[in-house]
């Protein structure tokens, strides 16, 4: 198994640091740039293998536009790509388009919750999931993977995989960073961060 997964490039809520969910934000001119860069790092790594792989996104407006600009910067067709509803993002329910000190001013008592246990914390809402529910979804996913794969998805999703590759404790993966301008690789079931410097096609 091969993936190269991507999360999507930055959005305005990402930067105003606002719970986005499943809400359908699109990318800023930071998040494009960074769908670009990563398109060209991943086109200098894999070289013109990138063209026999199967490419899949996440249906929100953020991950297809990611794919798209990164499929452009390798020279591919845009739009020729798929998508899965299995890798949205997960869903903050209730708390959706709020920042942390906002949910605080509103739910004291549930964010100190949150805080608690981040990985198994349902936040409020029908539609809300847990990193642990969001989990599942992926791991149905991951599970139907067959060839070399390039992904775009999201931070939670990139959580799941760490999780469920046994890279990270729950309470890791549900608290370390998912930069957006980095490459995540998946090779045989060891999951890492490509460095720069592959990146860039240096040994």
């Amino acid at each position: 198994m091969l993936i190269y997964m991507i999360r999507h490039g930055q959005t305005d809520w990402n930067a105003e640091l606002r719970l986005q969910g499943q809400c359908d934000i699109p990318l800023n001119a930071i998040g494009r740039q960074q769908a670009t860069g990563n398109g060209l790092a991943l086109a200098r790594l894999v070289g013109p293998d990138i063209a026999r792989f199967d490419f899949v996104a996440s249906p929100l407006s953020r991950t297809r536009e990611t794919m798209e600009r990164l499929r452009t910067a390798m020279g591919l067709a845009p739009t020729e790509y798929r998508v899965d509803a299995r890798l949205k993002e997960v869903s903050f329910g209730d708390w959706e388009g709020l920042t942390l000190p906002e949910v605080e001013m509103r739910d004291p008592q549930r964010l100190a919750a949150r805080e608690a246990s981040k990985w198994d914390f349902l936040p409020p809402g029908e539609a809300a999931e847990s990193y642990e529910i969001l989990s599942w979804r992926i791991a149905s996913w991951l599970s139907d993977v067959d060839k070399p794969t390039v992904c775009v998805s999201h931070g939670g999703v990139i959580r799941a995989l760490f999780k469920l590759l046994g890279a990270m404790t729950p309470d890791e993966a549900a608290m370390g960073a998912i930069p957006q301008d980095r490459i995540l690789m998946i090779h045989d079931g060891a999951i890492g961060w490509i460095t720069p410097d592959l990146a860039d096609g240096n040994p």
